[in-house]
Formats: structure tokens, sequence, C-alpha cells
């Protein structure tokens, strides 16, 4: 048996929910934008300590995993979370911390 066929969808999406949440730039990013009625257009780079092609890795891997979103509008980018992912995530990390 493959592992792709052992483990469920669901605990491939929590794991991969779970690995995009792995660091606390991206944990800051996601509290951030949670706490934002609409999408935040500012300079991320202007809030975080670290280099702008370090901050587009942490994004990139928080978009790959669904949870956020992001539309340009030069010069900017508005980040947004992905309201359906975001929900699923916490349901399923809601479930896995039952255990």
């Amino acid at each position: 048996m493959s592992s792709a066929s052992f483990f469920t969808e669901q605990q491939r999406q929590t794991a991969r929910f779970a690995k995009a949440l792995g660091h606390p730039v991206r944990v800051y990013i996601v509290q951030l934008l949670s706490q934002n009625s609409c999408c935040y257009s500012g300079d991320l780079s202007e809030e975080l300590p670290i280099a702008k092609s370090t901050l587009s890795q942490h994004l990139k891997e928080l978009k790959n995993a669904g949870l956020i979103q992001g539309t340009i509008e030069p010069p900017k980018i508005r980040y947004c979370l992905n309201e359906k992912n975001w929900k699923r995530a916490q349901e399923l990390l809601k479930e896995l911390l039952k255990i």
C-alpha cells in the first residue's frame, strides 16, 4: 500500500495547514489578516523585521496551503485570509487537538 492511499484526505489537509502555520512569521501574518475586517493592503515588510525575500517565501507557503490570497493592485498587493479554507483549517486543527 502506498503512503498516498494510506492517509485520508482530511489527514493530508490537516498536515498541509499545520505545515503552513509552522513558523512564527506565518502565524503572525494570519493573526494580522484575521484582525482586519477587510484585506491588508500595507507593506508587510514594514510590519516584520525580515527581508522582503524571506517574507515572500512565507507568503508563498500560506498561499500554497490556501490559507491566504493576494490581489495585485500596483504598487501594492492586498492580502486576505481565504475565509473558506481558514474555517476548514480551524475545524481540522480543533479536531486534531481533541485526540
